[in-house]
């Protein structure tokens, strides 16, 4: 059975284990006739992703805290897959004490490494993404409602994921006339790794389930099957946005 993905060449960044969004996005992407291609931050993370996909060859190690690294990432796929088609970013970092109590136990050197990993690293990859990536192409990143709401603990990052958004729809403009559309996602709460790091988590995945309108949270195969829409052509209208995929949370 053909997919809407059918031919399309697409790099996740951002896999941890099989409880991440990306990984609810690749396993979506695909079902849908995709071929995906993983990064991995360093060989002691290597071995977790090496258990989700078996293949060696579209494993590509890649730090995005490093100019460097990212250049020979992306050199390193070149040759070995030619062109691609999209990339999801899913890549977001703050320390411990960043994500809980007040903002104002923010520390300059965290707060910058959070923006650093969380959102310049959407554009040093579309920097470097744009070389090989086709046109018509696709890249989506994930983000989340604290981006415009003081949510309780999530402080440091809620600034970085705005810093995204902002990112995000200033590479739709510059990488349109490529053929290149840029957007976002704002996932719903669940048990990942990274939702992990911050204080209360587990009371924020309860509250988030009361505010859905179903009363069920949303999944990543949910999260999953939107990022194929917007890697597929028939979102080929759409960019510069931010799509929530969160049961209707961000209503409230």
């Amino acid at each position: 059975m053909s997919g809407i993905l059918d031919g399309k060449k697409i790099l996740v960044m951002g896999v941890a284990n099989n409880r991440s969004i990306a990984w609810g996005c690749a396993q979506a992407m695909t079902e849908q006739g995709a071929e995906v291609i993983y990064t991995y931050q360093n060989e002691r993370l290597k071995k977790f992703i090496s258990k989700l996909v078996d293949d060696e060859d579209r494993l590509i190690e890649c730090d995005v805290s490093s100019d460097s690294s990212i250049d020979q990432a992306f050199s390193t796929m070149e040759s070995h897959f030619g062109k691609i088609d999209g990339i999801v970013h899913a890549i977001a970092f703050a320390k411990k004490e960043e994500l809980g109590g007040s903002i104002l136990n923010s520390t300059r050197e965290g707060f910058g490494q959070a923006l650093d990993v969380s959102s310049y690293s959407l554009l040093a990859v579309a920097k470097a993404g744009a070389k090989i990536l086709n046109n018509p192409a696709s890249i989506v990143t994930l983000t989340y409602m604290g981006s415009d709401r003081a949510l309780l603990n999530y402080n440091t990052m809620g600034i970085a994921k705005a810093a995204l958004e902002s990112g995000m729809r200033y590479l739709a403009r510059d990488l349109g006339p490529a053929g290149v559309r840029v957007n976002a996602i704002s996932a719903g709460a669940m048990r990942t790794l990274a939702v992990s790091g911050i204080k209360g988590h587990s009371e924020l995945i309860k509250e988030s389930q009361s505010e859905t309108v179903d009363g069920v949270n949303v999944t990543q195969m949910e999260v999953g099957n939107t990022c194929v829409f917007l890697m597929s052509d028939l979102a080929s209208g759409v960019t510069g946005d931010v799509i929530f995929v969160d049961k209707g949370v961000h209503l409230r």
